[in-house]
């Protein structure tokens, strides 16, 4: 399985977001005649569902370049919706939407998976902000994967803006995390020490017809062979592109710090699976209230005060990536809540409103920031 050199440290940027009608606040099945109006635009993808449109950054030296290509993406398609009465919005998953009513795109990929999975892949109504990093050999990939899966649930509590599904409140934070696992081949990655280890396991899953690319290996954190990249996975879509900067920092400052430890010849950390596990269930369930175990020692520590240490520690790597101002938005998070904590706060504010939820995800991506809870009015039409 050969992998693409890259340059070390570039990135990359996808983000999934919903096409929500004006009206209902529902989601809109609409993503193969937008896409069509779009050929020819750049950063514009088509995802498995057709409520989903992926908007996707070329490759860039820093966060911001992404970002300016996301921003035009999403501009583009916005000038393709608005005439439609359709908003664009993004979270883990949609508040209220039935997962059974959502058609998937034509695609014979996507149509083998639901039949494959039947009940679990019909669930897959969700959204992901997914980070590339580039890597220029390709022995560094295996190491640093397993050094970010210390630091992976973290990015996932973090992010977390999933605690409704179906009209349910969930409590969890990222409900996305629970029900993406459930693909046979989802969840935390598996560790391996040898890049040939990773080729037999890949051979062995075409060989029993798990798999018939790598591609379809979806873990939270996976290499991405074609790309010469690690792409991380674990976070839910952002609601907005403030925290998708901070996101996007913080994982291009980890790898690139990780690389810098490795080529220096210093030991990286690692998690045994064990400890992996339980982070990623107490980081979906508890979110910034989460104790994750922080070394293989065992050590645990509430996941803000890590990241705030975290933080901290990549200052000089946000300096030589010239993303100092998005890592910083990392500590903004901290102090302001996480996006499931303000969508809860939303709804808990209007009486138990998820269509106020909805609301409240469509004005922070137009204002590109988060939002307090009272920034959001009731939707009209009451409660749902």
């Amino acid at each position: 399985m050969e992998f693409a050199q890259s340059q070390q440290s570039t990135i990359g940027i996808e983000w999934e977001l919903q096409l929500v009608d004006k009206d209902s606040n529902d989601l809109r099945q609409a993503a193969a005649f937008v896409i069509d109006q779009l050929k020819g635009k750049p950063f514009i993808q088509k995802e498995m569902l057709l409520n989903t449109v992926e908007v996707t950054s070329g490759v860039h030296q820093t966060v911001a370049g992404c970002i300016g290509d996301l921003r035009e993406g999403t501009e583009s398609v916005r000038r393709t919706t608005d005439p439609l009465r359709i908003d664009i919005a993004a979270a883990g998953s949609h508040p209220f939407a039935n997962p059974m009513y959502q058609r998937v795109t034509d695609n014979d990929r996507y149509a083998e998976l639901v039949n494959r999975t039947q009940y679990w892949g019909r669930q897959m109504l969700l959204f992901g902000t997914h980070v590339h990093v580039g890597f220029d050999r390709r022995d560094k990939v295996l190491p640093i994967l397993k050094a970010l899966l210390t630091r992976a649930y973290h990015i996932q509590s973090l992010s977390a803006s999933s605690p409704f599904w179906a009209g349910n409140r969930t409590n969890y934070a990222s409900n996305r995390a629970m029900v993406f696992q459930q693909l046979p081949t989802a969840g935390t990655p598996r560790q391996f020490d040898a890049w040939e280890e990773l080729e037999q396991y890949t051979r062995d899953l075409r060989k029993t017809g798990t798999i018939e690319e790598f591609n379809e290996v979806r873990w939270d954190v996976r290499p991405s062979p074609g790309w010469g990249t690690i792409e991380v996975r674990v976070a839910d879509a952002s609601p907005n592109l403030m925290e998708l900067k901070a996101v996007a920092a913080l994982v291009h400052c980890l790898v690139d710090h990780y690389a810098a430890e490795l080529d220096g010849g210093r030991e990286i950390p690692t998690l045994p699976d064990w400890y992996v596990s339980e982070n990623k269930w107490r980081s979906a369930r508890y979110g910034m209230d989460a104790v994750l175990i922080k070394d293989r020692h065992g050590n645990e520590q509430l996941v803000g005060e890590t990241l705030r240490e975290t933080v901290m520690e990549l200052e000089p790597v946000a300096e030589r990536l010239g993303c100092v101002q998005e890592l910083a938005g990392v500590l903004d998070i901290l102090d302001t809540g996480a996006a499931y904590q303000r969508f809860l706060a939303v709804s808990d504010a209007h009486g138990g409103s998820l269509d106020a939820v909805v609301e409240h995800m469509r004005e922070e991506m137009k204002e590109e920031r988060p939002l307090p809870a009272e920034a959001t009015q009731n939707h009209p039409d009451g409660l749902r």
